[in-house]
């Protein structure tokens, strides 16, 4: 229960930092899913928040893809990161590109 409370927390103070530049931000089960509707086509991604085995188990954001984004306590560099994935107008089947 502890784990599933952590990673739902880091996924919140993530959100708040994305909704705090304009981003829609809402957390869903699987994970928290930010929007960017300031380009058209709207640019979506889901971020989940999990330990990284590689990393000595660490918490880690990654996309729904299980593409690594940055480890869970970085959340300005995960952040400049999604922001980044979202502003790539050629996204496919609701995921942002990269």
């Amino acid at each position: 229960m502890a784990d599933r409370t952590t990673q739902t927390n880091r996924l919140a103070a993530l959100g708040a930092h994305l909704s705090a530049r304009g981003y829609e931000v809402d957390l869903i089960d699987q994970g928290l899913r930010v929007v960017n509707t300031q380009v058209t086509p709207h640019t979506t991604i889901t971020i989940t928040c999990c330990p990284r085995p590689e990393d000595g188990g660490r918490g880690w954001f990654f996309t729904a893809s299980g593409d690594p984004v940055a480890e869970a306590g970085r959340i300005i560099d995960a952040g400049v990161d999604i922001m980044g994935r979202l502003a790539d107008r050629d996204h496919h089947s609701g995921e942002a590109a990269r």
